[in-house]
């Protein structure tokens, strides 16, 4: 049995979190690595492109497991905020994924803008750019397909942009919905040709179906570059190219909430104190707790009080199974089995006896392909002294895992009889 000891279970939304730094080798040399490295050749891009993909820190080879994902433009800049953000966020507030980082080194300007221009400002604009429509069927139908097919992915998919990166990920919202359920644009540049996509979002904000999807924009406080007196009160008075940019910005919120009967959760944030260079951080974090806000754990005062009848809790574990179901459009375990385990055996600790059978029921569920389940569910049954049903699920852990310990636990099962 894998079994953690009585405690309170407060703050249980971190219980059984493993953060990567808990497993540090002592011989290593750098403290972090974030990201392994692959690409692929693409046909629409004709180059290849460099990604990285960083696992869970629970992540095993051995469990037939797949995983939400987020793709990350600029993935080598981003990648490891948002690989911090979930080290520290993962269980509680938002599940464990699969992170996406793709190098937009090269090319970044050609495949992240949404209009061709020769021009910016008044000033001529040579810089190649434009092909936002090409780099989306690149992910469309070269890299998600990739992804889903070597990694352990499901297509819950999250999609996260800053600046150019922020311009591409609202006009794939626009433009292609359907390849993401959560989009998370940070201080995008909407000022892009005189607002280009402002006006192609309105109509199609207003008359497409944007139920399930989920958008977070954030906005920094540089609102003009020379005039500290323009602030988020005035600044959509002002008429200058200097507040262009945030007016793009405010602009496409309002018409976003003037537009809320389409379906889409959505939240904008205002960060004053933060730089078109800073507001990645923050909002990285900010927006996946907002875009996975419906993930978070509800109830946990109710696990940590005894007194809680196991009618009441039997309706909780459901209620949150189903309403991850419908959000992931997928079956998704609840809770973490470890915590259906540690449940388990305080219950048996405090002679809460349908309890426990209750959780360890949970356990076997949802983990159905877990040894360790069964083993548990074989100490609820020798501690009640049915010693029938007690071999017949150590038996079942040992069919599973042909472990020597489980082996050891039938035999003196055996013996009993």
């Amino acid at each position: 049995m894998n079994r953690i000891p009585l405690i309170l279970i407060i703050g249980l939304t971190f219980l059984f979190q493993k953060y990567a730094y808990s497993q540090t080798n002592p011989n290593i040399q750098f403290l972090q690595k974030v990201g392994v490295l692959d690409s692929l050749y693409s046909e629409n891009l004709k180059e290849s492109r460099n990604f990285f993909v960083q696992f869970p820190a629970n992540y095993s080879e051995n469990e037939n497991k797949k995983y939400p994902v987020v793709f990350i433009l600029d993935g080598e800049v981003l990648l490891p905020t948002v690989n911090n953000v979930h080290s520290f966020y993962s269980g509680g507030y938002m599940p464990e994924m699969v992170l996406v980082g793709i190098s937009n080194a090269d090319n970044r300007t050609r495949d992240l803008t949404t209009s061709e221009i020769k021009e910016k400002y008044g000033m001529p604009f040579n810089e190649k750019n434009g092909e936002a429509a090409n780099f989306s069927n690149f992910i469309e139908t070269e890299l998600i397909p990739f992804i889903e097919n070597k990694y352990p992915v499901t297509n819950f998919r999250t999609l996260i942009g800053h600046s150019y990166g922020g311009l591409f990920t609202l006009y794939t919202l626009i433009n292609h919905p359907q390849l993401f359920s959560n989009y998370l644009a940070i201080d995008p540049s909407l000022d892009w040709d005189d607002q280009k996509l402002l006006s192609e979002a309105q109509d199609k904000l207003s008359n497409k179906n944007y139920t399930g999807k989920s958008l977070f924009l954030s906005l920094s406080g540089q609102l003009h570059l020379q005039n500290p007196a323009i602030t988020i009160d005035n600044v959509m008075q002002d008429s200058s190219d200097f507040t262009l940019f945030a007016r793009s910005n405010i602009t496409f919120s309002n018409m976003v909430k003037q537009n809320s009967k389409n379906g889409l959760a959505f939240k904008w944030k205002f960060y004053p104190r933060d730089l078109h260079g800073t507001i990645p951080f923050p909002s990285i974090m900010d927006g996946l707790i907002f875009n996975f806000e419906w993930y978070q754990m509800e109830n946990t005062d109710k696990f940590n009080s005894p007194t809680t009848s196991k009618e009441t809790l039997y309706s909780i574990v459901n209620y949150r199974a189903n309403k991850l179901e419908r959000h992931f459009h997928y079956p998704v375990p609840p809770y973490p089995e470890d915590l259906f385990n540690a449940l388990g055996y305080m219950s048996l600790d405090m002679e809460q006896l349908e309890k426990a059978k209750m959780f360890f029921e949970f356990a076997i569920a949802f983990y159905p392909n877990s040894p360790n389940a069964y083993d548990s569910m074989s100490d609820y049954y020798e501690r009640t002294s049915d010693d029938d049903n007690a071999l017949k699920f150590i038996t079942k852990a040992y069919e599973i895992s042909e472990s020597d310990y489980y082996k050891q636990k039938m035999e003196a099962l055996k013996q009993k009889k």
